[in-house]
């Protein structure tokens, strides 16, 4: 009856974390788009609303017994300018990241765009498009040089149920162009929670251990130097990165 009851409280917690973030995205980030008509300086008061607000809500989901997490490595998050490229596991990953980077930008599908919940906040906030066709590189390019820190999923989606990685191109490209550096971020949840094609309601019996480890930064240069061409570069970091993510989910999954 106990554990009955502390899994129907967990739901309830859950439930109400995505109930705020969608109310909030209603009422507040519509108001910064009629009232602030200036572009750059909405953008930056949106992404700190919103990273107030995502800090608000790991920390009720936590209070709540949903989950509990650890991050490793947060101070290499203190800096601007980084390309951040993380592993997929979870419907929440973007939820932490972005509540603990500053100056966060990122890639938002184009259905969360007519999304009524979320195109608000990602209006506002001037996230980019992941339709914007040839401009897509060039606007993530411009954003790590103006000082925002990029976060990418490069599996473009959720990993599967199996956890199995796989990357595409994308990223790479736009670190070999932008000539910046990948500050890697390895995510993992144990029990599975919220993953592919998983239910908000779908909670596991016992309480989620959710961990964030943020790894020292990989060098872009002896790939671009060995590769000759950008193109070729790019598929040197991918086939690297893939391997390296790789390995790091066979290593905590040992653990």
């Amino acid at each position: 009856m106990i554990e009955r009851f502390r899994r129907s409280w967990r739901v309830f917690g859950t439930g109400l974390t995505f109930f705020s973030i969608g109310l909030g995205g209603i009422l507040i980030f519509p108001l910064l788009n009629i009232f602030i008509p200036a572009r750059q300086t909405r953008a930056v008061i949106a992404r700190h609303l919103i990273r107030l607000m995502f800090r608000s809500f790991v920390a009720f989901i936590h209070a709540f017994g949903v989950l509990r997490y650890d991050i490793i490595g947060l101070e290499r998050l203190e800096r601007q300018g980084m390309l951040i490229l993380a592993n997929h596991p979870t419907l929440i990953d973007v939820l932490f990241l972005m509540a603990f980077v500053k100056r966060a930008d990122c890639i938002v599908k184009n259905g969360l765009w007519r999304n009524p919940f979320t195109h608000g906040p990602i209006r506002a906030a001037g996230y980019i498009r992941n339709d914007d066709g040839t401009e897509l590189i060039e606007k993530c390019i411009a954003s790590v040089r103006s000082g925002s820190n990029l976060i990418i999923f490069p599996e473009g989606t959720r990993s599967p149920a199996d956890g199995s990685i796989a990357l595409k191109r994308g990223a790479a490209n736009i670190a070999v162009r932008a000539g910046c550096n990948v500050t890697p971020v390895f995510i993992w949840c144990t029990p599975r929670f919220l993953g592919k094609g998983g239910k908000w309601w779908q909670v596991p019996p016992q309480s989620v251990s959710f961990s964030i480890e943020v790894k020292e930064d990989i060098d872009i240069r002896p790939f671009i130097t060995a590769a000759g061409n950008p193109a070729m570069a790019a598929r040197y970091l991918t086939a690297h990165l893939q391997d390296y993510f790789s390995k790091e989910r066979t290593r905590h999954a040992a653990a």
